[in-house]
């Protein structure tokens, strides 16, 4: 008798921990995954979940979970990109995943070169009040991506920027400043461009405030910032005063991109490049559809947003004027509306 209970006892041991796991309820276990994937650095957090046993990976895997995934959960590198990872990320677009819509949406119009089912997933995102997406579908109307140069829609652009700039979107601040000054696509109001240029600025210092970490000095101060050094480490705002602050981090979208189109075997196309802005990893989507910088003819941009940052951070200290810059085919290209982009914004 006495040897029977002894048995017992040490199965009841071996076996409470499992028992006590799975009698969790699976509204518990599900929160406690939302809030994981809610907070997550990388992708590796979420996998050592769904590898750790079968119930842990049905549950990882399911709808709830993966609506609540951060955008660092499924960032990717280029370099790695499989089925899998396009699955993965379908999966969560399809759980209705906001930032998976606008990462997956990016990856498809610009690499995948999939235009209609890209700016279907983006508009999805857009919806939803997902700024990025927003300003992502300006540029894309600006430049009429993806179609000819008569598909430009200049005040579909700016509203959309206006909408994504009304969410505190910094680009779209900067890019609709930059439309307000030159009458680009809207009426031209100067005193209202210089405003939001400045907004813009303000809000990117703040967010490099609110972020600091004190493992590095996050702000300098420069009496004559009249030429800013190619090797630098931060990226000059509110210029005008001297303040200096490091580069925001690019999303995870954007290094997609640039990582995509930094390998060889992988282009555009014949004649097409990149944004010139590294933070950005735009392609262009036909010939000449980027503008040019109006003095050197060297760099190309897809936004004046992406212009105004380059110029600070790295352009303006290596823009040498020339005389004449023709194409890889020895013709005139400022750009495919005729015009190029001014430096010194």
């Amino acid at each position: 008798m006495s040897s029977d209970l002894i048995v017992s006892t040490k199965r009841y041991k071996r076996k409470s921990p499992h028992n006590f796991f799975h009698s969790l309820p699976d509204d518990l276990v599900l929160s406690i995954l939302c809030k994981l994937t809610s907070t997550a650095t990388s992708p590796s957090d979420f996998i050592s979940v769904l590898i750790t046993c079968k119930r842990l990976n049905s549950l990882g895997l399911h709808s709830l979970v993966l609506s609540k995934a951060s955008h660092k959960t499924f960032s990717v590198k280029a370099k790695n990109w499989c089925d899998g990872a396009h699955r993965f990320l379908k999966h969560c677009a399809d759980a209705g995943n906001i930032e998976a819509c606008y990462t997956l949406g990016m990856i498809r119009f610009y690499c995948l070169q999939n235009r209609g089912s890209g700016a279907s997933l983006l508009a999805k995102a857009a919806i939803h009040s997902h700024a990025p997406a927003l300003y992502s579908l300006a540029v894309i109307q600006f430049n009429g991506s993806g179609g000819t140069k008569s598909d430009k829609d200049l005040r579909a652009g700016v509203a959309l920027c206006a909408r994504a700039a009304f969410l505190g979107h910094i680009d779209a601040l900067r890019e609709l400043g930059h439309c307000l000054q030159d009458g680009y696509g809207v009426k031209q109001n100067v005193t209202e461009g210089r405003r939001f240029l400045v907004q813009a600025n303000a809000r990117e210092l703040a967010a490099v405030l609110s972020a600091a970490t004190g493992k590095r000095p996050w702000l300098t101060w420069t009496l004559h910032p009249r030429v800013r050094s190619p090797t630098g480490s931060g990226c000059p705002l509110l210029s005008d005063y001297g303040c200096n602050v490091p580069a925001p981090e690019a999303h995870p979208a954007s290094r997609f991109m640039a990582e995509w189109f930094s390998d060889r075997v992988r282009s555009p196309g014949p004649g097409m490049r990149l944004c010139s802005h590294s933070g950005c990893g735009r392609p262009e989507t036909r010939k000449h559809e980027f503008r040019r910088c109006s003095v050197c003819g060297a760099v190309n941009y897809c936004s004046r947003a992406c212009q105004a940052l380059d110029w600070k951070f790295r352009h303006k200290a290596e823009c040498a004027p020339v005389e004449r810059w023709l194409d890889d085919d020895g013709e005139d290209a400022a750009s495919d509306d005729g015009g190029a982009v001014g430096e010194g914004l």
